[in-house]
């Protein structure tokens, strides 16, 4: 099968599974919804046809059972209840399963006739319900899906101990796929392991199931779709009650459980786009006009007529500026393509943690550039993991401080001129700024002579800190002191900046700031000694000749509408060897929206669009620098972070 209609096929069916996610949540929310009843039954009856057009007979087979589980709830013949709605979640779970294996593999990979099976058998049973509220035929406790490496090690019975693995799993649990396949594995065909995909209830029970097994001298568990290890051997000792105190942890756990069978929530990497047709006409024109100019400009230098070269070469400038916009527009993507998952993410961790909890999302319609967007999924989950985690309270902790039972988390976007703002709110238990401080020192984090001097918004930045957390407990979603430093450099890494903002026992807000678009930015080159630096322009409000400087508890400032500015003498904190400029000079004021100083410089040189490139490895997080810039000449220039420097 043409591979062009394999990938057309997975990106229209990870489009509808998350239609699908998203209907059967406002349906588990109000049952009496007829219009998402219908939008759920037509959806997943294209899916049913979609797979069976495309030969995968056993996904085919799996979504036909929901639909006809999906037919009962409609026709009144099942109610709606929080236990066939795991079902149903969880045959959508194995489906996105599916896709993904069709998408890496073109096939499916993806075992689906247990789930078939539990379907059916609740649909004959009419979803009866024992005493303790369980499907009778469908254990309704949630299942989550593991991805296992299994390490055997030296044996000369490699086919025998592969079998004893593979029998204890699906004694125990049950086994989505493998790699290689189960008669491989049987047969010995692997080196010295191989990886299972296994469906279990935790992620305990599927150590001990593990540990049982002799024969395997080493294993390591992730959730499905993360990339990170999420359960050792050796866990965190001592764990006690998690403190009520606190609400944003250092971290949701990279890989913690997203409380889905699935990806859901897990980013993953945004391979197309769809662009107007317009926007194709307009690049197909400036395309042709491009071609014309180059003609144009190759006769003009045949020539030798410098004049017509010169001005061939001034409509080369607009045509490649417009060019680079109109390709600029279509890398934008609305936010909905990466947070429509998360209403389904928070819907899991709610349940799981028997939570009640009202999500709510505005703007899904702003648009960011298609890294951008790609990037912030995981910061945007880890945060939404930790308001579940640790913001929202128990229902019966809620009403006993008088709130409703219902928690609410608001995720909202809005386009700020070349910025989006994006702010995840929460009315959970708020940051403990006394527990923080005590936190810190005990964790050597500052020592408690700053911490008593340093205000509470300083405070609160902490738990950007690696490795800093507030809870006593490690749990599946957080608790490793790794997710908000995550959240924190990646943000940093696309140029933008993070925000915290708590009351205790009232909530906290966690703003992200970050540029609609990235890589090409206007910048002004100064000197400074003998180096060149650049300043980004967006973030400069005036140059201007180095103004008479006042000294205000020894620091130098200047005044501006009567406003102080801090002056940075770039010479002294860049340590620039060489001369610099004594007493002239040139001043940056710098936007008070990005940070109230006023840059110093020897000389002001050129302003020049360019390629930003972050710095990596060991040079990422330097204050003061947010990537270099490769110019026509091949010099390299350092662009400077105005926020951190």
């Amino acid at each position: 099968m043409s591979e062009e209609y394999v990938q057309a096929f997975v990106h229209e069916s990870e489009e509808q599974l998350t239609d699908l996610n998203n209907s059967l949540l406002a349906l588990e929310s109000d049952p009496d919804d007829q219009e998402a009843m219908d939008d759920i039954f037509r959806t997943a009856h294209t899916l049913k046809g979609n797979f069976g057009a495309m030969g995968y007979d056993d996904a085919s087979d799996l979504a036909h059972a929901l639909e006809d589980l999906l037919d009962e709830l409609r026709e009144g013949e099942m109610a709606v209840t929080p236990e066939v709605m795991d079902l149903v979640f969880a045959g959508v779970d194995r489906l996105e399963l599916a896709v993904e294996s069709i998408d890496e593999d073109g096939a499916v990979d993806v075992e689906t006739a247990d789930l078939e099976d539990d379907i059916r058998a609740v649909i004959e049973d009419g979803g009866a319900t024992d005493a303790d509220g369980r499907t009778d035929d469908a254990d309704s406790t949630q299942v989550d899906t593991f991805d296992v490496a299994v390490e055997v090690g030296d044996s000369e019975m490699r086919g025998v101990d592969g079998m004893l693995v593979l029998e204890a799993i699906r004694e125990e649990c049950d086994l989505v796929s493998a790699t290689p396949d189960p008669d491989a594995i049987e047969d010995g065909d692997y080196e010295d392991g191989f990886e299972l995909v296994v469906a279990s209830t935790t992620a305990d029970e599927l150590r001990a199931t593990l540990d049982r097994v002799s024969a395997i001298e080493d294993a390591t568990l992730a959730q499905a779709g993360s990339e990170d290890e999420a359960e050792q051997t050796d866990e965190t000792e001592g764990s006690v009650a998690p403190d009520d105190g606190g609400d944003v942890d250092g971290g949701g756990d990279a890989t913690a459980d997203d409380g889905a069978g699935s990806t859901n929530g897990a980013s993953r990497e945004i391979s197309s786009v769809r662009v107007d047709v317009d926007q194709l006409d307009d690049l197909h024109g400036l395309v042709e006009q491009l071609v014309t100019s180059r003609i144009k400009l190759r006769r003009a230098v045949d020539d030798g007529d410098v004049g017509s070269a010169t001005d061939t070469l001034g409509e080369l400038d607009k045509i490649t500026g417009n060019l680079q916009n109109t390709v600029m527009d279509m890398r934008l993507i609305p936010m909905r393509k990466v947070i429509s998952k998360f209403p389904r993410l928070v819907r899991d961790l709610a349940r799981e943690q028997e939570k009640e909890i009202d999500f709510r999302m505005e703007g899904q319609d702003i648009e960011l550039d298609r890294t951008i967007l790609t990037e912030i999924s995981d910061p945007l989950m880890h945060i939404l993991r930790n308001a579940v985690d640790h913001g929202i309270e128990p229902p019966a902790e809620r009403e006993r401080v008088g709130k409703d039972r219902e928690g609410t988390i608001e995720l909202r976007a809005k386009r700020e001129r070349d910025h989006v703002t994006i702010t995840v709110e929460d009315d959970g238990r708020g940051l403990d700024v006394d527990e923080l401080r005590q936190k810190a020192a005990e964790k050597g984090v500052r020592s408690e002579a700053e911490l008593d001097s340093m205000e509470d918004t300083e405070v609160y930045d902490l738990v950007f800190h690696p490795g800093f957390s507030t809870a006593d407990e490690v749990t599946d979603v957080s608790g490793r002191g790794v997710g908000m430093d995550v959240v924190h450099s990646t943000v940093k890494q696309l140029d933008g900046s993070v925000n915290v903002e708590s009351e205790h026992g009232e909530g906290t807000t966690v703003t992200l700031r970050l540029p609609v678009t990235v890589a090409i930015v206007k910048v002004l080159f100064v000197e400074v000694g003998e180096e060149e630096y650049g300043v980004p322009i967006k973030n400069i409000d005036e140059v201007s000749r180095l103004p008479e400087i006042e000294t205000i508890n020894e620091e130098p400032m200047i005044e501006h509408d009567d406003d102080i500015y801090p002056v940075v003498d770039l010479a002294s904190e860049l340590d620039v060897p060489g001369e610099t400029a004594n007493g002239d000079g040139m001043l940056l004021r710098i936007r008070k929206s990005e940070r109230r100083a006023a840059l110093r410089c020897d000389a002001v040189n050129k302003q020049e669009e360019v390629v930003v490139k972050p710095l990596e490895g060991v040079l990422s997080g330097i204050p003061g620098l947010s990537g270099t810039a490769v110019l026509g000449d091949g010099n390299i220039v350092p662009i400077l972070d105005v926020v951190t420097l």
